[in-house]
């Protein structure tokens, strides 16, 4: 049972991350009734919601002549071009209908600089601006970070990365993440978080 100086963070399960959605995450769905089940045992709860303008700068149709998954240089280093997504207000960006959202003592919404991209619940993809989590849970006296949510390999990784760079002890409840696997990337971000000392369970063995 997480103690009383812990937080589940859940990302980005919203309805284009999920199957039929704009940027499908494979099985994307499947982590709902997993992290329905660990929201009741955390004394807090913070879900992210991606949640950008249109015509933001990581879509792909805002690069004439580019298309989704390409990767273009912009002001603040290499960024993946992605299918238009969780645009503010549409059916996409909602949350996925059967997440138990009334659990959420916190929304993070983030991807609203439409001239920045933002993977981390801490930080935008700039490394500079952030976002005001830290704070949040620092003032709470949270201490350590429990992830879900998706996708293991983009918003997830950078979450938990940020997060231990900060200072939190991190764990990915690894049956409640699903994976784009982009090129290899989900077993590149399994080793990188390994190789941070992120620890890894499952959610029966945290409730």
């Amino acid at each position: 049972m997480p103690g009383s100086d812990a937080a589940l963070v859940v990302i980005d399960v919203q309805n284009d991350f999920c199957p039929g959605g704009a940027l499908a995450v494979p099985d994307g769905d499947a982590v709902v009734p997993a992290i329905n089940r660990l929201m009741p045992h955390f004394p807090r709860v913070v879900l992210t919601q991606d949640w950008h303008p249109r015509g933001h700068l990581s879509f792909a149709a805002s690069h004439p002549g580019r298309q989704p998954f390409e990767t273009v240089a912009v002001d603040y280093g290499p960024q993946v071009l992605w299918p238009d997504h969780c645009v503010q207000g549409t059916q996409g960006a909602a949350f996925h209908p059967d997440l138990a959202t009334a659990a959420a003592a916190l929304i993070l919404r983030k991807g609203m600089n439409p001239k920045v991209d933002s993977y981390s619940a801490f930080f935008e993809n700039d490394r500079r601006t952030a976002t005001g989590l830290a704070g949040y849970l620092s003032g709470l006296g949270v201490r350590r970070l429990y992830f879900c949510g998706l996708a293991t390999d983009f918003c997830v990784l950078y979450s938990a990365l940020d997060a231990r760079a900060l200072g939190f002890a991190c764990t990915l409840v690894e049956d409640a993440c699903r994976g784009i696997d982009l090129d290899g990337s989900l077993g590149m971000a399994v080793q990188k978080m390994r190789e941070h000392d992120i620890e890894f369970t499952a959610a029966a063995a945290v409730v």
